[in-house]
């Protein structure tokens, strides 16, 4: 690990928001070039940015990759299976490109995730995402017996299945022989750092999604490490600010142009995304529906004195903190729908269909927790249901209420989400609301408020990349740049606002009805 060092002078503001569309030719690309990794829960993707943080048009590789599902709420992925993939994603990138050197790699990755490795580095367990439900007992457990207020204040998590504590406390009871061979417990990121550049270090950003660091000290928090019967040593180390690795020297030989390219640690996916998305300061919330959904607004400074018992605080850097709700379902739930209900391929006509229905006309009230509940009631044992059932009820009115559903459970995000950022423009991003306009209408006729659909369509790559040109001096603060356009902006419709909200509180009912929510 080594730290970082350069000359180059950083670039006006002004002379980064001159733009000539979100991709670049390559002829016209600005140095320095940056390579960015995103690894999310149904893809990885590796595209060249160049130094005005634009995407260098031809670079983009993409794989599929997901996690394996079981009938207990397990979901698990194959260490080394995502190594490969990261592999793949970079070869194909590389091959697309004629440059023969490039100055960084920035690397976003899903947060919440561990996976054990024994002293050598090997990975003994496969990675436990971060819709891994199976921990509840566990996550239950730790809020009868300790404060967790005091602990949502320092670490920002409450106790869920989604988070360390609740998974390792888990994962010791089920597989007592493996954890007592464990060394280290890493998120993927550290992983992947450890086996592309030999050494592992976590980044305050990817450690504050665990639940076992100190948000405002950034260290790792003594009281969850003796809660769950950890020592440091078998935490990676923190990263210092500025600090970065060099790939070794078998796979320096294999990607030339990277050999002397700094990577820097990973940071988590979301905290990208908001940088991404221009939402660095509270006057912009960022909205995104990928996978999973979330909504966030970041700044710099500390964390709020005061977190609401429905909302997360997580870190983007040493110097920022960001503030939001997750939820578990969002795009996925919609593919699995889709697939289940066989709507076909033709996602043009179904976008049509799901576009002409009336609002809330459907007679369906939907719990959206295929995959648990995190934000904002933060019951992992919470399940999907779909309530109002008829034989006339037709598969695609299903979607559109599961889409509502979700738009939803945004509503309650962002109610106490919003004072951190009175007046906040809502800034959106996602595959799912970039394929779905309708989906974006409907969440802003929900939440009452326009939405400004983001321009970038790799959004967490890009707020990778930005955070890397800040470090390297390129950028002098990435909150000075100036917003771009949106897309399209999505205005509410105050008549439809009225009917979701009855929507809403129906659904609220079946909420207080069929889940228990924990105590808070």
């Amino acid at each position: 690990m080594s730290g970082l060092e350069t000359s180059e002078r950083p670039v006006d503001a002004a002379a980064i928001a001159e733009r000539e569309g979100e991709e670049v030719a390559a002829a016209d690309a600005r140095e320095p070039l940056v390579l960015a990794i995103d690894i999310g829960t149904s893809s990885v993707r590796a595209a060249l940015f160049d130094g005005r943080g634009r995407e260098v048009a031809g670079t983009l590789a993409r794989v599929e990759r997901g996690f394996r599902t079981t009938p207990d709420g397990g979901a698990e992925a194959d260490a080394g299976e995502l190594i490969a993939q990261v592999e793949s994603v970079i070869d194909e990138s590389l091959a697309r490109s004629s440059v023969s050197n490039i100055e960084a790699v920035a690397v976003a990755c899903f947060w919440h995730s561990l996976v054990g490795i024994d002293e050598s580095g090997r990975a003994l367990t496969p990675i436990y995402g971060w819709s891994d439900t199976r921990a509840a007992a566990e996550a239950e457990a730790l809020r009868q017996r300790y404060d967790e207020r005091a602990m949502h204040r320092r670490t920002g998590c409450r106790f869920h299945a989604g988070y360390w504590p609740a998974k390792l406390l888990w994962l010791r009871k089920e597989n007592p022989e493996v954890c007592s061979a464990v060394g280290r417990w890493v998120s993927p990121g550290e992983f992947l750092t450890l086996k592309l550049c030999g050494e592992v270090a976590a980044s305050v950003s990817m450690a504050s999604g665990t639940g076992l660091l100190d948000q405002r000290r950034c260290v790792w928090d003594e009281a969850m490490l003796d809660i769950t019967g950890l020592s440091e040593s078998q935490l990676p180390p923190l990263a210092a600010a500025g600090w970065t690795f060099r790939l070794t020297d078998d796979y320096a030989r294999r990607w030339p142009p990277l050999r002397d390219a700094r990577w820097f640690p990973v940071i988590g996916d979301g905290a990208a995304n908001n940088v991404g998305a221009d939402c660095v300061d509270q006057s912009a919330a960022a909205l995104m529906i990928g996978t999973s959904g979330a909504m966030r607004v970041a700044w710099a400074g500390e964390p709020p004195a005061a977190l609401p018992a429905g909302l997360w605080c997580y870190r983007v850097d040493h110097r920022r903190v960001v503030v939001g709700g997750a939820l578990s379902d969002g795009g996925g739930l919609y593919d699995w729908l889709s697939d289940s209900l066989k709507l076909g391929a033709d996602t043009e006509a179904n976008e049509a269909v799901l576009s002409a229905l009336e609002p809330d006309a459907h007679g369906l009230t939907v719990l959206p927790f295929w995959a648990g509940e995190r934000s904002t009631g933060w019951s992992a044992e919470a399940r999907g249901a779909i309530l109002g059932l008829t034989t006339n009820t037709r598969p695609i009115e299903i979607v559109r209420a599961a889409m509502e559903a979700i738009a939803y459970r945004f509503a309650l995000i962002a109610e106490s989400l919003l004072p951190f950022a009175p007046g906040a423009e809502i800034r959106a991003s996602g595959g799912a609301l970039t394929a779905s306009p309708t989906w974006t209408q409907i969440l802003a006729d929900v939440l009452g408020r326009p939405l400004n659909l983001a321009p970038a369509r790799e959004a967490s790559s890009r707020g990778a990349v930005l955070l890397a040109l800040e470090a390297l001096d390129v950028i002098e603060d990435i909150a000075k740049l100036p917003a771009r356009a949106p897309d399209q902006i999505f205005t509410p419709d105050a008549a439809r606002h009225a009917l979701y909200l009855d929507g809403l509180a129906r659904q609220q009912r079946a909420y207080d009805a069929l889940v228990r929510e924990p105590s808070s």
